[in-house]
């Protein structure tokens, strides 16, 4: 039921992100809350795997798609960050707001962050309330297809960046090989892919449908807020070359690079 699978996640999901904050708080580090992103939703689809009444090979498939899409990203996350200290936007969050910090990054960064998984993972709590049809269709074939496709590119796109980046020669150098060729945000039009392919196999329901808040939501982050924008404010400052990446690359679907 819907009463009881949207409460249980947005419990689970405010708890993890309320707790991820206290260690936050011991570790001087908020980026921690980037390497639990994918974790969160992981934690959502398992819950409403367990609490949910809908069909269970639906929602036996949604959760292998969260899952492995979500451990990929914060197993990943935590091999290139942890160590490194705090990520400079935090670090400016804490400049600027000073003994207040805290309670704001509660707020700010843990809260926002618990209220976007909640909204996200909508497909996956709404598909897992829904009975009928029992079986999987077309639609989550497609599904399936297009998270395939989005995994793939964030997992090659992170290696071949990793690879790169090893590299000592390659210093203070754009990153134009391989995927990133094509698009200059591989791994966000990965996750673009990954959550409209989720909401394809949930779509199949009709509570699933009402879903669609989900993908949009992301695409919106991807594309104006904490995505593309974000990074690519800062980025043409420490890389000398990026504003010629720029003029021939695609900001992120992936085509031909221009003459």
């Amino acid at each position: 039921m819907i009463t009881t699978v949207l409460p249980a996640a947005a419990a689970a999901v405010a708890l993890l992100m309320f707790a991820t904050w206290l260690l936050s708080l011991a570790r001087t580090d908020a980026s921690l809350v980037d390497i639990v992103w994918g974790s969160a939703f992981v934690l959502v689809a398992a819950v409403v795997v367990l609490v949910g009444d809908g069909a269970e090979v639906r929602r036996a498939l949604l959760f292998a798609m969260v899952a492995i899409w979500g451990l990929r990203l914060s197993t990943y996350l935590a091999w290139r960050n942890l160590g490194h200290g705090e990520d400079y936007r935090y670090q400016a969050m804490r400049k600027k707001y000073g003994d207040r910090f805290p309670l704001v990054s509660l707020v700010v960064v843990f809260g926002l962050q618990a209220v976007l998984v909640f909204v996200v993972s909508l497909p996956v709590q709404l598909a897992a309330t829904a009975a009928q049809p029992a079986g999987l269709g077309p639609l989550a074939v497609i599904g399936v297809v297009l998270w395939l496709l989005g995994v793939s590119f964030e997992t090659i796109g992170d290696a071949q960046l990793a690879r790169f980046k090893a590299n000592s020669a390659n210093q203070g150098l754009v990153m134009d090989q391989g995927l990133w060729r094509y698009t200059r945000h591989p791994n966000y039009f990965g996750d673009f892919c990954v959550w409209w392919g989720i909401f394809a196999v949930a779509a199949e329901t009709g509570p699933g449908r009402w879903g669609v808040i989900g993908p949009l939501v992301m695409s919106f982050l991807l594309l104006r807020v904490s995505g593309v924008v974000m990074l690519e404010k800062t980025i043409g400052k420490r890389r000398p070359g990026y504003a010629d990446y720029v003029a021939i690359t695609s900001s992120f679907f992936p085509r031909p690079p221009k003459r």
